[in-house]
C-alpha cells in the first residue's frame, strides 16, 4: 500500500479503534444526523454536509448503531488521495445490520463492472433452466474489443461457461460483449438491472453507474432473489480469486472470501464486492474511484476495505 494511503489509514485506524462506534458497537444509540434510518433495507439517502456526504442506514428499530465515525474516516481517506470516491456498504448479517453510503449516488464510469450485470443475468437464466451453461455463443465482429484474449474469429463459438470465466476472471472485453448480446443486448441488460432496483445506471452504453446501484444488485444476489443457491453456485466461483485482487480483497483479513467484479479504465478503478465471510456475517462493499489510476486507485480501495473491516470486526466479541 502506498505511503500516503497507508499513513492516512493508520490515523483512521486509531480514530476508529478509540471511537464510540468501536467501544460501544452493540449499544443502542441515537443515529447521528448524517444517517437516515429505516426499518428495512429500503434505500434511503440524504445529503448532509458541504462536502456532499450522503449516508444510508437500515436496521431494526431500537437497535441502531452510529456509522458517522466510519463515514468520516472514509472521507479522510478520500480527501488525502485527491480522488473522487463513492462508497456503499450493506451489512447482510448480525443483529443490527446497517446500510449506508458516502456519495453512493454519485455517477461514475462503470468500466468493466457492467460485466457483473451480464454475469448475474446469465446465472439467473442458468438457474431457471432457460439457458444451458454449455450452450454455444458464436463470435461476431461487432463483439470485438481488445482485451485479455485474442482468439476470436468469425464463426468461432464458445460455451457460456467459457465466456463467463473469461469475463469474470480476466475481465476480457470481447467475452463481456458476447455475454451482453447473449442476454438480449444493452437494452435488455439495463431493463433487467432496473427491475432489480437500480435507478441511476446505464450499463454498457454509455456505461455509467453508482456505488449504490451496484450494491443493490449484490444485495439482491446475496439474498437469493436472482436465482437463489443455484445461481450463486455458478456465479460465485467465477468471481473469486480473479486476476485483479488488489482492491477490496487486499483490505480484508487473510482467509476471507471476496466475490467481486472490478472495473478499470484510464483514471477509474472500481470494485463491487460481496464479502461472504465477514466477522458478523456477509456484507456488500462497493467502492468507485476516479482521478488516481493504476496502483494508487487500488491502494485507496484496499484502504477503504480495511477501514470497513475494522467496523465489521467490532460487531462481534
Amino acid at each position: 500500500m502506498g505511503r500516503s494511503v497507508a499513513a492516512m489509514l493508520a490515523v483512521v485506524t486509531v480514530a476508529l479503534v478509540t471511537s464510540p462506534l468501536i467501544v460501544k458497537a452493540h449499544t443502542a444509540r441515537q443515529v447521528a444526523p448524517s444517517v437516515a434510518t429505516a426499518a428495512s433495507l429500503a434505500r434511503t439517502s440524504v445529503s448532509t454536509s458541504a462536502a456532499g456526504t450522503s449516508a444510508m442506514a437500515a436496521a431494526p428499530m431500537g437497535a441502531l448503531r452510529d456509522s458517522s465515525v466510519l463515514v468520516a474516516a472514509l472521507q479522510q481517506l478520500a480527501a488525502a488521495s485527491g480522488a473522487t470516491v463513492g462508497v456503499t456498504v450493506v451489512e447482510l448479517g448480525g443483529s443490527d445490520p446497517l446500510s449506508w453510503s458516502l456519495d453512493g449516488g454519485a455517477v461514475f464510469t462503470a468500466a468493466s463492472t457492467y460485466k457483473l450485470v451480464a454475469l448475474m443475468m446469465e446465472a439467473q437464466n442458468i438457474a431457471s433452466g432457460s439457458t444451458d451453461p454449455n450452450g454455444l455463443v458464436c463470435y461476431q465482429d461487432s463483439d470485438y474489443e481488445a482485451g485479455w484474449f485474442d482468439d476470436y474469429a468469425p464463426g468461432e463459438c464458445f460455451t457460456r461457461n467459457e465466456l463467463a470465466s473469461r469475463a469474470a476472471q480476466q475481465s476480457d472485453n470481447t467475452a463481456g460483449h458476447m455475454l451482453v448480446r447473449d442476454v438480449g443486448g444493452v437494452a435488455a441488460l439495463n431493463a433487467w438491472a432496473a427491475s432489480v432496483g437500480t435507478t441511476d445506471s446505464a450499463f454498457s452504453d454509455p456505461n455509467t453507474t453508482t456505488a449504490a446501484d451496484l450494491a443493490v444488485l449484490w444485495t439482491a444476489e446475496a439474498n437469493g432473489r436472482l436465482g437463489g443457491a443455484s445461481a450463486q453456485a455458478w456465479l460465485y466461483p467465477l468471481l473469486t480469486g480473479t486476476t485483479t485482487e488488489a482492491g477490496v480483497p487486499a483490505g480484508v483479513p487473510a482467509g476471507s472470501t471476496v466475490v467481486h467484479k472490478t472495473g478499470a479504465i484510464d483514471a477509474v478503478e472500481n470494485d463491487a464486492a460481496l464479502v461472504t465471510t465477514g466477522p458478523d456475517g456477509a456484507y456488500v462493499l462497493v467502492v468507485m474511484t476516479d482521478g488516481l489510476g493504476g496502483a494508487a486507485g487500488w491502494e485507496l480501495i484496499a484502504g477503504m476495505s480495511a477501514a470497513v473491516g475494522q467496523i465489521e470486526a467490532s460487531r462481534v466479541g
